[in-house]
C-alpha cells in the first residue's frame, strides 16, 4: 500500500469514528492534534515551496513530519491514529536523496519526484485532519451527525 492510500484510509476511519460518536476528541486530544498539525504544516510547506527544494531538503522535511507524528505524547484513539499514520509514512525512512557512490545504502532507494509529491500531499491531508480534530467544531459536528 502506498503512503497516500494508507493515510487516506486512516483519515476516513478517524472521520467516521468522530461522526459515529465512537471517538469524541477530548481537550487533551485537541491540544495534541493542534500541535501535531502545526508541526506538520511547518515541516511540509505548499506544493510550490516543496518542489523548489532540493531532494535532500524535501526528504529532510518528510522525515521531520514523520517525527512530529511519531513523537506526539497522547493516549487512546488519537495515539492509535497517530501511530498508524507514522507507520503509513515509514517508506520515507527507506528513501535516500544522496548518490550511493558505489557503497552500501542499507537498502535505501531514491524515490521518484512523484513519490515525494505524493508523500507531501499525504502529510498535508493528515495535517488538515488533525487541524479539524483540534477544533471544538469536531466535537460539535460529531454530536450533530
Amino acid at each position: 500500500m502506498d503512503i497516500t492510500t494508507g493515510i487516506e484510509e486512516l483519515v476516513e476511519e478517524a472521520e467516521q469514528l468522530i461522526r459515529d460518536h465512537t471517538w469524541i476528541p477530548t481537550t487533551a486530544d485537541r491540544t495534541v492534534a493542534a500541535k501535531a498539525a502545526a508541526d506538520l504544516r511547518a515541516a511540509v510547506g505548499t506544493p510550490q515551496s516543496q518542489q523548489a527544494l532540493s531532494d535532500v531538503d524535501r526528504l529532510e522535511h518528510l522525515r521531520e513530519a514523520l517525527a512530529a507524528v511519531a513523537l506526539a505524547h497522547v493516549h487512546g484513539r488519537l495515539a492509535w491514529f497517530l501511530g498508524a499514520s507514522a507507520t503509513a509514512l515509514t517508506p520515507v525512512l527507506h528513501w535516500r536523496a544522496m548518490p550511493a557512490e558505489d557503497g552500501p545504502t542499507f537498502g535505501a532507494v531514491p524515490p521518484s519526484p512523484q513519490q515525494y509529491t505524493e508523500a507531501e500531499d499525504a502529510i498535508r491531508r493528515l495535517q488538515n485532519t488533525l487541524a479539524h480534530i483540534a477544533t471544538p467544531d469536531a466535537i460539535r459536528l460529531s454530536r450533530e451527525a
